[in-house]
């Protein structure tokens, strides 16, 4: 599938299910890590992740595409179109999008153990740190480098 192969289904979806016409264009963007989709306010395009046809198929991808629908059709009517917003959820409900991306994030965070030498203190830290220049903050201590925690 291409782009223009989605701004097709974008405008088929927004037919079937919303009975209005989607006039911009949808196009699929890879530097969207997390997100399934993004409804663009300034020039009213849509930006569809194309993991979630690839990995998830093509029922997924309509229901990405009517969640972006739901942001597009309510902000052009003028009424609240976040996610916390009663009308949003409403419309989302009404038409079967999905509320959520089911891509999840791979990143998993890696800690960082610091040890002070006087005391035993622990800290773990997300950053690492120049144990040349932070001490500990109970004794001033000097602080040792242990291990990482995933």
């Amino acid at each position: 599938m291409n782009n223009s192969d989605l701004n097709e289904l974008v405008k088929k979806v927004s037919q079937e299910y919303f009975g209005k016409p989607f006039i911009h264009q949808a196009y699929f963007n890879v530097r969207l890590k997390t997100t399934g989709g993004r409804f663009h306010l300034k020039d009213r395009n849509i930006d569809i992740n194309p993991k979630i046809y690839q990995q998830f198929g093509y029922d997924t991808l309509v229901g990405v595409i009517k969640h972006e629908l739901c942001h597009y059709h309510l902000y052009n009517d003028g009424l609240p179109a976040q996610h916390r917003d009663h009308s949003f959820k409403i419309l989302l409900k009404q038409v079967g999008g999905l509320r959520y991306s089911p891509i999840q994030s791979q990143t998993k965070k890696t800690y960082h153990l610091y040890q002070c030498v006087k005391c035993q203190t622990q800290y773990v830290r997300v950053r690492r740190i120049d144990t040349k220049r932070f001490v500990c903050g109970k004794c001033h201590g000097r602080l040792e480098y242990l291990r990482d925690i995933k």
